[in-house]
């Protein structure tokens, strides 16, 4: 990317907050399909200073703080930014954020921080997340992150149920508050989401394993392959020795799709499809394989994140048409916008108002197509969202060499049902206080999807955060 003037830096600042922001800079689609390596460009350091620069400082409370879950101190972090100072900027993060150089990457910036952001009124925000991400890993490059020495060492045994950003970011906090902290997993490695969920191309998974060593390297435990609530419980965890336990499990579970030929070979549920795709052998679940093939023709049912990450991926395995079924209009998507956009950049087509009614195989029992059903909205159901009706007569065949189920996350109930006194409520959800993470079990807490079920990321880490904060007053509470 081309470097700024240097002469730029010098225009007065209310000049300067009128001048037209540079938009993400990324690799040429060409360029990008050809591999799963991130696509955004880095920034030079005279970028990064004069995009900084276009922050206004708006007092407190500034909008764009109030905007961000982990209530960063934005306008602060551009000051240092614009003033050349990327290591105060990144520790100014650390103070607030467990996981920066993810949430600056993945977070959807455009609904929370840039969206507040008073630069709208005039031409584009200030990009705060592509500025977090930058000083976050030039702190990374120049100055090695060292665990930070907990303030009372060898305090007691905590339990957390789940790698992902819930469990990463409560297990750094309490580590640093001094407690041996134990996290167990299904998977073999630690990352949750971030590593099994996420594409490399929209989140390096060098970022996340980086990240997971400086947790572990403060003395944080890991405990892969091991599911709570069937190889063992939390009553096993009590009767081990811990004397807390934090639940931040997520929503694993593909919301199923119910019409026949849904479990022909060659449909995947969402999940699945990124993991066998996304994620290196060494890291994969016991029992899963690479997916090698995936033919000419790929269809992706769902409107939201995941259906993005998985055209996206689907054209980085050679598919020639990829498209996505969606059974509203893309007003109604849930997903982010900027996902779907860089899906079209790609190669990927959508097709609005149009829901599978069934999977049909081929001579070989494969999928070879897929039949569909146009479409039409009628009242808002309970979501608030206008209904989907069929439109009778309206059944029509689409080619597909693979399908791609992306309609949806629930989170796993065994944890609930093998957990004597843990409230839950529908799908299996989490009941706890919303302010300390506290369940109906005395020393138990949850955070995260499980609890709220699919949210962001920040949020996620957030409520681990907080939680961590609860367990300690909790446990300071039984010593005395």
């Amino acid at each position: 990317m081309q470097a700024i003037p240097s002469e730029f830096l010098a225009i007065d600042r209310k000049q300067r907050a009128r001048l037209p922001s540079y938009h993400i800079p990324t690799r040429p689609p060409e360029e990008r399909v050809c591999d799963f390596n991130d696509i955004v460009l880095p920034l030079d350091e005279e970028t990064a200073r004069f995009e900084a620069s276009r922050c206004i400082h708006c007092p407190d409370p500034a909008p764009c703080v109030q905007a961000c879950p982990a209530h960063n101190d934005i306008p602060s972090a551009m000051w240092l930014i614009e003033e050349g100072k990327f290591l105060e900027a990144a520790q100014l993060y650390r103070q607030t954020s467990s996981l920066p150089e993810i949430c600056g990457r993945v977070c959807p910036h455009e609904k929370l921080c840039q969206n507040s952001c008073v630069q709208n009124h005039y031409d584009e925000p200030v990009l705060t997340g592509l500025l977090e991400a930058f000083v976050t890993d030039y702190e990374r490059r120049y100055r090695k992150i060292h665990p930070r020495e907990p303030r009372i060492p060898h305090r007691q045994p905590v339990a957390v149920v789940g790698a992902g950003p819930a469990g990463l970011a409560c297990a750094e906090q309490l580590s640093r508050l001094g407690y041996r902290v134990t996290i167990f997993d299904a998977k073999p490695r630690p990352g949750g989401l971030l590593l099994y969920g996420i594409p490399n191309f929209k989140l390096p998974k060098d970022v996340v394993l980086e990240r997971i060593d400086d947790i572990l390297a403060a003395g944080v435990k890991f405990v892969g392959n091991t599911f709570i609530g069937r190889d063992k419980t939390i009553d096993d965890l009590f009767a081990e020795g811990f004397e807390a336990v934090f639940i931040g499990v997520g929503t694993g579970i593909d919301a199923p799709m119910k019409v026949p030929g849904a479990d022909l070979p060659g449909v995947y549920q969402g999940t699945e499809f990124l993991i066998r795709t996304n994620v290196a052998e060494e890291f994969l679940p016991q029992g899963m394989e690479k997916i090698t093939g995936i033919g000419r023709r790929v269809v992706v049912i769902g409107g939201g994140d995941t259906a993005s990450d998985c055209l996206r991926t689907a054209v980085r395995m050679g598919a020639q048409h990829v498209t996505c079924l969606y059974r509203r209009t893309e007003k109604e998507m849930p997903g982010g916008k900027k996902d779907r956009e860089l899906a079209r950049q790609e190669g990927a087509t959508f097709q609005f108002l149009t829901q599978p009614v069934r999977f049909l195989p081929g001579e070989d029992g494969r999928l070879k197509a897929v039949e569909c059903v146009r479409m039409e909205l009628g009242e808002p159901d309970e979501s608030g969202r206008r209904r989907p009706i069929p439109i009778e007569g309206s059944n029509f065949i689409l080619e597909a060499d693979t399908a791609v189920l992306a309609i949806g996350y629930w989170p796993d109930p065994t944890i609930g049902e093998t957990t004597p006194d843990l409230e839950t409520r529908k799908w299996g959800l989490i009941v706890t206080d919303p302010e300390t993470g506290a369940t109906s079990r005395a020393g138990v807490f949850a955070g995260g999807d499980a609890v709220t079920g699919p949210d962001l990321v920040v949020t996620a880490m957030v409520a681990g955060r907080k939680a961590a904060q609860a367990i300690d007053a909790y446990l300071q509470a039984k010593t005395r």
